[in-house]
């Protein structure tokens, strides 16, 4: 089977793991990681679930002596013409415990600090990860021996592929594991290594100018995507459901390519995949923003630094292909 069907058809799975699992409301909707609000606390007797004496009676404001004001209070104190309002002596709500938190808590700056952590710690690890990866791919492109190794001895492609699935599984299946530091890094530093490998062996079956064609389209398309759904106002995780179809097609389409054997096909099977998970990078970065419609969990940069990770690295195996089949 080409590894691309086994990409997607891995991507189908996290999908939806993620779609059923990871998706949640956003920020402004879901506040089960906030401190409670004034309205969640119970606003019975003094605030703090203590229920006033018997006759209480909050006691009227006296003004008198204050600077600017003359005579007696002014409280309840009627204009000219105008009958006396009646004093209340019901008790008055008493602030909560939290209630000077709301501000803080609602202040839009706040959040978007808060988004800003929460994507820096993702975009670092995903930078890692690249800067790992694309080393493989460099170090198989340039150096001859390690070329003619991997070319020769194509079962380490399938053993790395191995490894490649258990940390997948465990970080996309497990919610508790991939919270869990250290290990959910560890898991991620394996897939990264397992991943790197076979990156690295599928660009050692290219010609040198191809790969770096290829590597500087990717640095094209992956950095103008994320910087248009960063600044962009259009909402595309209400897309997922679409993206969802449009893989599960891809991958038929891909076993399709497997048994026909036409250089044209193949090439519009590439350009559909490179297409595809170019939105699909669209998606995975708006969730981290925490403000459309979908987002992710702030406790899951793990599983988004992967979704990020898988994207891209899948579109550079399909700008790769596209590349190689036109320059042949």
């Amino acid at each position: 089977m080409r590894p691309n069907v086994l990409f997607i058809f891995i991507r189908l799975a996290t999908l939806f793991i993620f779609s059923t699992s990871n998706i949640a409301p956003t920020m402004a909707q879901d506040k089960s990681g906030y401190v409670k609000l004034v309205e969640d606390v119970p606003q019975e007797g003094h605030g703090f679930d203590q229920p006033p004496p018997p006759g209480f009676v909050i006691p009227p404001p006296n003004y008198a002596g204050m600077p600017g004001v003359p005579g007696p209070p002014a409280y309840c104190q009627a204009a000219p013409g105008f009958p006396h309002a009646p004093f209340p002596h019901a008790p008055f709500p008493q602030p909560g415990p939290f209630q000077y938190l709301i501000p803080f808590f609602q202040n839009k700056i706040f959040q978007s600090l808060f988004v800003l952590h929460f994507s820096t710690q993702v975009f670092l690890v995903l930078t890692v990860q690249l800067t790992v990866t694309f080393s493989f791919v460099a170090l198989f492109t340039f150096n001859t021996n390690i070329k003619a190794f991997v070319r020769q001895n194509s079962w380490t492609y399938w053993v790395s592929y191995l490894i490649f699935i258990i940390p997948l599984i465990s970080i996309s299946c497990c919610g508790e594991f991939r919270r869990k530091h250290p290990w959910n890094m560890v898991a991620l530093s394996i897939l990264t290594l397992s991943m790197s490998y076979m990156t690295g062996m599928i660009a050692s079956f290219y010609d040198t100018y191809t790969v770096i064609m290829a590597v500087g389209i990717t640095v094209v398309v992956c950095f103008t995507v994320v910087v248009f759904s960063l600044q962009s106002k259009y909402d595309f995780t209400s897309c997922v459901g679409v993206l969802f179809v449009c893989m599960i097609v891809l991958f038929v389409f891909g076993i399709l390519c497997i048994f026909i054997r036409n250089n044209i096909l193949q090439i519009v099977y590439a350009s559909l995949g490179a297409l595809i998970f170019t939105c699909f990078l669209a998606v995975d970065t708006q969730l981290l923003l925490g403000n459309k419609k979908l987002s992710l969990n702030p406790e899951e940069y793990v599983f988004g630094a992967l979704n990020l990770y898988l994207d891209i690295i899948n579109i550079f195996l399909f700008i790769l292909q596209i590349v190689g089949r036109s320059r042949n």
